[in-house]
């Protein structure tokens, strides 16, 4: 149960990266979405939620390679 749990926790994450690159993707083409007003907006959103997504994912990845002590020296814990 724990480990579908960690998967949800991320997915979730990874899925509002996908939008963000959608939106952002939208924006070059020119297609406005219908909540967002402005194609700057939504490439600024779009661009939060990517980043977003990909820090959390990525710490999440080196949290865990931390405790198990597959890091570089200069990341280990002192």
């Amino acid at each position: 149960m724990i480990r579908i749990l960690a998967l949800v926790i991320m997915v979730i994450p990874g899925i509002l990266a996908a939008l963000g690159i959608k939106l952002m993707r939208d924006m070059t083409f020119g297609i406005l979405q219908p909540p967002i007003p402005y194609l700057w907006l939504q490439f600024l959103l779009g661009l939060f939620l990517f980043l977003g997504g990909l820090s959390f994912v990525a710490g999440f990845i080196f949290y865990r390679d931390r405790k198990r002590n597959k890091v570089q020296k200069r990341f280990a814990k002192r």
